[in-house]
């Protein structure tokens, strides 16, 4: 489902409708499918009450709880075998640091037992094949965070609290893979046909444009009116699934625009 407010408002006073947006609970699984620099703060054992901090690689079942493959001698291990209780950081790997998204889960991992291993083994190193070598080690062995809550930045002016219920029952965005080639063929090649459509959708007369971000709902632009910059979102006239239909969807969408 959607995020909808109100409207869409400019300087001059006018509005239009807002195109919908995804909600919190799907940027935070589409983040997290994405993946992207991550770490986990866990509750120290050698300096109680301050949190410990170490890079961590990890991979997410099908309900989006974070998997992770450690060591028994490390000392994040330690601390969680102490107090199960820790922090993932997962930050997009894109544009500005505070720019880009970023999310935290926080929750209570649990040593996953040897008849569940090889339902989180699959997931993790598909994402890490590297990891292999690790995995059959006896020092090593695969945890999993029971998510209790999270917290997603999802750019400026995009913040909230994510509860784990909506969190597992919301689903990556489709275009979470192919956003990114979408974004540049758009900006590199139809920057007219998105000043075309910010004209129809938005009624604002921009100089140029570029696309920021793409999802199954539509994509969000920064145009240049009268040389100040702004953000804008268009929504598509259907929901898409696939490359090819936002393809579709666009091309109809300027046709219409230009008749």
């Amino acid at each position: 489902m959607a995020k909808k407010s109100d409207s869409f408002h400019d300087s001059s006073g006018s509005s239009q409708p807002t195109a919908p947006e995804p909600t919190l609970a799907e940027r935070a699984r589409t983040l997290m499918h994405i993946g992207g620099a991550s770490s986990l703060s866990t509750m120290s054992v050698k300096h109680p009450g301050y949190p410990f901090g170490s890079v961590m690689p990890y991979a997410i079942d099908d309900s989006g709880n974070p998997i992770v493959l450690i060591s028994q001698m490390a000392m994040h291990t330690k601390n969680l075998r102490a107090d199960p209780r820790a922090t993932l950081l997962v930050a997009e790997q894109s544009g500005s640091p505070l720019g880009a998204a970023r999310i935290s889960l926080m929750g209570d991992f649990a040593l996953v037992e040897q008849t569940d291993e090889e339902s989180v083994a699959a997931p993790y190193l598909a994402a890490h094949p590297e990891s292999g070598q690790w995995a059959g080690f006896g020092d090593f062995g695969f945890y999993r965070m029971a998510v209790r809550d999270i917290y997603l930045v999802g750019g400026f002016g995009v913040m909230g609290w994510v509860t784990a219920t909506d969190y597992a029952a919301a689903e990556p965005d489709p275009l979470a893979e192919s956003a990114r080639d979408i974004i540049d063929h758009m900006n590199e090649d139809h920057v007219d046909s998105m000043v075309l459509l910010i004209q129809k959708h938005l009624g604002l007369e921009a100089d140029t444009a570029r696309m920021t971000t793409v999802d199954r709902y539509g994509f969000n632009v920064r145009m240049n009116i009268e040389s100040k910059s702004r953000g804008g979102r268009i929504g598509f006239t259907k929901i898409v699934n696939s490359p090819m239909e936002v393809r579709k969807v666009l091309v109809a969408m300027v046709e219409e625009a230009r008749g």
